[in-house]
């Protein structure tokens, strides 16, 4: 796993116990799953605005942005980046079609 991934992994679990006055994350989790959603999906509709406005450093900025809020939802689920990573790599070789035809039958 990246170690980026895994040292923001366990900053996000750190949080979990933080004030929420004290921390932007710590306040998402106070919130609750519903505020966590509608950050991931804000975060997703501006990533595909930026795609369309086709500024390569606008999209990486967003694409961060998302995948940050994403972390966060895994980690309020009780997940991290290493289930979704082994997740890929269970994938990985597999053409997509056959992919989608293991989960659909």
């Amino acid at each position: 796993m990246s170690d980026v991934l895994l040292r923001l992994a366990e900053v996000l679990e750190a949080r979990k116990a933080a004030d929420p006055e004290s921390s932007y994350v710590a306040k998402l989790y106070a919130k609750g799953l519903d505020a966590i959603l509608k950050k991931v999906g804000e975060e997703a509709t501006e990533t595909v605005m930026a795609a369309k406005d086709g500024v390569p450093d606008k999209l990486v900025h967003e694409v961060a942005d998302l995948w940050f809020h994403t972390l966060v939802l895994l980690a309020q689920q009780g997940l991290g980046p290493a289930e979704v990573l082994a997740e890929l790599d269970r994938r990985f070789g597999l053409s997509g079609l056959t992919e989608k035809a293991q989960r659909d039958g």
